[in-house]
């Protein structure tokens, strides 16, 4: 079900079938399940704002970002603007709203699961945790600050992790992703 959240103003359309065609859903917040409503997705129109989409129900498994923009066949996402992370999604699931944050970005980045090992505090973009750090993985975080997505290889490539404020002991036991480790660390700006 769609829930409003009257912080986010991002608004999403979504197609069952590639290139815009078939039966849509419109969405303007956190959607945990969004075969309730189409039988498939397999495109979308983002008209404003940024959204997280899941391969899984419930904001599990695969994740994918989106920016404003048009995205015309999920099975294939070689190439398109706007679009991070990669993931070969056969259809999207959920989604998440991306609110609006024009303030700080804070987070603490932990080596080991439950905050162990080595610590950094980050207030802006890293494009590789090894060498900056000398951290080979980031296993747990604090974000206290700002929304941030968490990438598997350096230079902000590979699958992803969207984090938001709170605390996460163990980043691969979340259920989110299927990301092996993380390597650099990106903010979400108010290009949403």
């Amino acid at each position: 079900m769609c829930l409003w959240n009257a912080v986010t103003m991002g608004r999403i359309v979504f197609y069952e079938d590639r290139n815009f065609q078939g039966r849509s859903y419109e969405c303007s917040s956190d959607c945990s399940d969004i075969h309730m409503h189409l039988n498939r997705c397999n495109s979308c129109r983002i008209e404003s704002g940024c959204f997280v989409v899941y391969d899984r129900p419930n904001f599990m498994g695969n994740q994918v970002f989106l920016r404003r923009g048009e995205y015309n066949d999920f099975q294939y996402t070689g190439g398109m603007t706007g679009m991070m992370g990669m993931a070969m999604m056969d259809t999207v699931r959920s989604c998440r709203a991306i609110p609006t944050h024009r303030g700080q970005f804070r987070m603490r980045v932990y080596e080991r699961e439950n905050f162990g090992g080595q610590m950094h505090e980050l207030t802006e973009d890293c494009e590789s945790l090894q060498e900056r750090f000398y951290m080979s993985d980031c296993q747990s975080c604090n974000v206290t600050d700002g929304h941030w997505l968490m990438f598997e290889q350096p230079n902000f490539r590979g699958r992803l992790t969207y984090v938001r404020p709170g605390e996460y002991r163990n980043l691969r036991d979340m259920g989110t992703s299927n990301v092996t480790r993380i390597s650099s660390i990106k903010r979400i700006m108010d290009v949403c």
